[in-house]
C-alpha cells in the first residue's frame, strides 16, 4: 500500500529517515548528542560521537536544519540539524526534540547554535 493511499499520514511530509537519508547522501554521516546541562557544565553543549568531544553549540555552524512534526501528534516536533564538530570536522547530525517535549540539553543546544545558513527570501 502507497503513503497516498493511508489514512491518517499527512501528505507531503518529510519522515525523519527521509530527512536522515537525505542528509547522508549530502555527507552528513556522523551523529552529534546535545550534552548534559547541569551546575557544572555551560548550557548549549553537543558531543560528537566520532572523537567523543563534547563542545559550544556556538562553535559550530548549523549548515542545516529541518524541522519535523508527527503526522498523527503534531507535538512530536523533532528538529534534525547538520553541522560539522568543530574539533575533528565530522560532519553529521544531531536530531532534538524541540518544543514542550524538548528536554534541557535539547533546548539549549537548539538556542545556542550559530546559525550561519542564508536567510531565505
Amino acid at each position: 500500500m502507497a503513503h497516498d493511499d493511508l489514512d491518517g499520514v499527512a501528505r507531503d511530509s518529510e519522515t525523519l529517515l527521509d530527512a536522515l537519508a537525505a542528509l547522508a547522501r549530502e555527507g552528513f554521516t556522523g551523529q552529534f548528542m546535545a550534552a548534559a546541562v547541569g551546575s557544572t557544565a555551560p548550557a548549549g553543549r553537543v558531543q560528537c560521537l566520532s572523537c567523543h568531544s563534547t563542545f559550544a553549540a556556538a562553535r559550530s555552524e548549523i549548515t542545516e536544519l529541518r524541522r519535523l512534526e508527527g503526522a498523527s501528534d503534531p507535538d512530536d516536533m523533532l528538529a534534525v540539524v547538520a553541522l560539522t564538530c568543530p574539533e575533528c570536522s565530522a560532519r553529521g547530525v544531531l536530531t532534538v526534540n524541540y518544543g514542550p517535549t524538548a528536554t534541557p540539553e535539547d533546548a539549549a543546544a537548539l538556542l545556542a547554535f550559530n546559525d550561519g545558513r542564508e536567510p531565505s527570501t
